[in-house]
C-alpha cells in the first residue's frame, strides 16, 4: 500500500513520470526499439451507422522472432493513454465475442492487420493500438485515431484555376469512403445519374470520385456547381447527405457591347450627354475605346479610353454615329453605331412612322376588296352560265318550231 501511495504521488507529481496525468501515462513517442512497426493513417473519420476499413500492416525487427507457422492472435486496444496498471482490449482475434464489433481482414502471416470496424457509434471515438501475440506478446506504441461523427464529411469540388473561354477543363467532385463495402453515392447539377469510381489512396484508404470535362463559354461564368454524397447507414435502411457547392469564375472576351445614352434621347444642344459602353466579361484591368464617325462616312478616334465618355451637345453632333469597344487579353468587340435623336427630329421620325402605317393600311385594305371581289365573281358566275344555258335553248327551240313550219307549208 505504502508503494502504491508513494507512486501515486509520483503520478500526480509528474515528475517521476513527465507525461503522466491523472494517474495515467502516455508515450510521447515510440522508441526506435518498439516492435512491431505498425502502419495505419494517424487518423480517421467514419460516419455513426456506416462501418470504417482500417488499412494495417507491420514489420518485425530481424532481431526479432516471428513464429509464422505458430499461433498468432492481434488484438486492439483502445485508450487514450497507456495504463500502467492495464488497458482496454476491444478487441481479441482468439476471442469469439467481443466488446467491439471489428474483424480481422488481413492475414497476419503476411504481416496484414487490416481490419473492419462494423456499425461504429459515436462513443468508439478514441485511441486505438494494435498489439500481436505470437510466443510473445508484441505491441506498437503509434496509436490511431479515430473519429465517428453522426453527420457526414462534406464532398470536395475541385476546379482548375484561371478559367478561360473555349478551353477544355475537368472537374471532380470527390468523397472518403471510409466503408469501401457501402461507398457514398455522388450527384450533381453538372450531369444527371454520373458515373461513379471508387479510388484507392496511397494510404489504402478509399475515395469516391464523379468527373465531368467542359468546353468553357461565357455562360458558365457564374455557374454554381452543387455536389451532394449520400451515405447509406443502418445497414442500407437509412441514408445521410452532405453537399458542397462553388462557382465558375469563366474570363472571356467582351460580348453585348452597346453604347448607352444618358439622359435618354431626345437631346438639345448645349445638354451634356454621358455615353457609357456596357459591355460583359470586363475585369478591372481590361479597356474601352472610342470611335466617331462623321456626317461624310469618316472615322475620328476620341482621346478618352474609359468607360463613360461625357460631351456638350453641339449642332455639328448631328448626323454623327458614335461606336465603343471593349477588350481584354482574350479579344476585342465594338458597339454597332449609335447616333443621337435631337429635339424635333424624333416628331419627324413619328411623323414618317405614321405615313408609313397609313400606307401598309391603304395597301392591306385594297387587298382584302380585291379578294372580296375576286371571290363574288366566283359565286356568280355558274348562275350566269346556268342562265346562258337555258337562253340558248329556248332559242334553238324557237328556231325548231319555226323550220317545221315551214316545211309543212311546202308539204300543201
Amino acid at each position: 500500500m505504502a508503494a502504491i501511495m508513494l507512486l501515486g504521488v509520483f503520478f500526480v507529481s509528474g515528475k517521476l513520470f513527465p507525461h503522466c496525468k491523472d494517474n495515467i501515462c502516455a508515450l510521447a513517442s515510440c522508441p526506435e526499439h518498439a516492435q512491431p512497426l505498425v502502419t495505419t493513417p494517424q487518423e480517421m473519420e467514419a460516419l455513426s451507422g456506416s462501418c470504417l476499413q482500417i488499412p494495417c500492416n507491420f514489420s518485425i525487427n530481424a532481431e526479432e522472432t516471428f513464429d509464422r507457422t505458430g499461433p498468432t492472435s492481434g488484438l486492439w486496444i483502445k485508450s487514450d493513454y497507456y495504463y500502467i496498471f492495464g488497458s482496454k482490449v476491444v478487441f481479441n482475434g482468439n476471442m469469439m465475442e467481443n466488446i467491439y464489433p471489428m474483424s480481422l481482414t488481413g492475414d497476419l502471416s503476411q504481416n496484414d492487420c487490416s481490419t473492419l470496424f462494423s456499425s461504429v457509434i459515436t462513443s468508439y471515438t478514441g485511441s486505438y493500438l494494435f498489439r500481436i501475440d505470437n510466443r510473445r506478446r508484441m505491441e506498437t506504441c503509434d496509436p490511431l485515431q479515430i473519429k465517428v461523427k453522426d453527420s457526414p464529411p462534406s464532398p470536395t469540388i475541385e476546379i482548375p484555376g484561371d478559367l478561360k473561354e473555349a478551353e477544355s477543363v475537368t472537374v471532380t467532385c470527390s468523397a472518403p469512403a471510409p466503408c469501401p463495402h457501402s461507398p457514398p453515392k455522388l450527384t450533381w447539377t453538372l450531369q444527371q445519374d454520373p458515373p461513379n469510381t471508387m479510388e484507392e489512396n496511397p494510404d489504402r484508404t478509399f475515395t469516391t470520385k464523379i468527373q465531368k470535362t467542359l468546353i468553357l463559354t461565357d455562360q458558365h461564368d457564374g455557374f454554381n456547381i452543387t455536389c451532394s454524397a449520400s451515405y447509406p447507414v443502418n445497414q442500407g435502411k437509412d441514408v445521410k447527405t452532405a453537399e458542397e457547392t462553388k462557382t465558375l469564375h469563366v474570363s472571356y472576351a467582351p460580348k453585348d457591347v452597346t453604347v448607352v445614352v444618358s439622359p435618354a434621347d431626345p437631346v438639345s444642344v448645349g445638354s451634356v450627354v454621358n455615353l457609357t459602353c456596357s459591355c460583359r466579361g470586363i475585369r478591372a484591368a481590361d479597356g474601352f475605346a472610342w470611335l466617331m464617325m462623321m456626317s461624310d462616312g469618316r472615322l475620328h478616334t476620341m482621346g478618352d479610353n474609359t468607360q463613360l465618355y461625357v460631351f456638350e451637345v453641339t449642332n455639328s453632333d448631328r448626323g454623327r454615329s458614335y461606336f465603343c469597344g471593349c477588350s481584354n487579353v482574350l479579344g476585342l468587340q465594338l458597339s454597332k453605331g449609335r447616333a443621337l435623336i435631337f429635339e424635333g427630329d424624333h416628331e419627324t421620325v413619328d411623323g414618317h412612322l405614321i405615313l408609313k402605317m397609313l400606307g401598309i393600311i391603304m395597301l392591306v385594305s385594297t387587298l382584302v376588296i380585291f379578294e372580296c371581289w375576286f371571290r363574288s365573281r366566283r359565286s356568280s358566275k355558274p348562275e350566269k352560265d346556268a342562265a346562258e344555258a337555258e337562253y340558248l335553248n329556248r332559242v334553238t327551240n324557237i328556231l325548231s318550231h319555226k323550220e317545221e313550219g315551214r316545211r309543212s307549208v311546202h308539204f300543201y
